[in-house]
């Protein structure tokens, strides 16, 4: 976009026109163009860096949670179970003729048995739920009054397992 233009919207948005009935030579104040250039670094921020730095951070704290018989996926595509961890290395086993590799640590993409973890835990807190909604249904038809049955988080997790 042309500077002029965005300098006129600016204007054109905090009431800044010319105090002359002239014409405008399209010259912005520098106090102006320095409140633009800072709107437009607070927009990039919110939009371009702020993301990328939650990213990051989520995948630095997988990384670090990796323990031994994850299995994992390597950004080289590489599928394998860790066999041992170390400071900024891991012991990959691969394969059914269990070959091992030492892979670096900022090589993981992806810990695959903590995104099954985590399905399964939604699994099991959505068939809770439904079995709430089910036992207040049997009871409104039963004529009886409601009552909410209170389950723990690990019956809940015991209810997934065991479907």
């Amino acid at each position: 976009m042309n500077y002029y233009l965005l300098s006129n919207l600016f204007r054109a948005f905090t009431g800044g026109g010319s105090s002359s009935g002239g014409e405008s030579t399209g010259r912005g104040s520098p106090v102006s163009m320095i409140v633009m250039m800072g709107a437009m670094f607070v927009l990039l921020y919110f939009v371009m860096i702020r993301p990328q730095k939650k990213k990051q951070k989520s995948e630095q704290e997988m990384r670090e949670s990796i323990q031994i018989g994850d299995d994992i996926t390597t950004i080289g595509g590489i599928l394998g179970r860790v066999v041992t961890v170390k400071e900024d290395s891991l012991i990959v086993e691969t394969g059914a003729d269990r070959t091992k590799l030492k892979v670096a640590r900022w090589a993981i993409q992806t810990n695959n048995t903590a995104t099954e973890r985590t399905e399964a835990e939604k699994q099991a807190a959505e068939a809770a739920k439904n079995a709430d909604k089910e036992a207040q249904q049997q009871a409104l038809t039963d004529g009886k009054k409601p009552r909410k049955v209170r389950r723990s988080k690990n019956d809940a997790l015991d209810d997934g397992i065991k479907e």
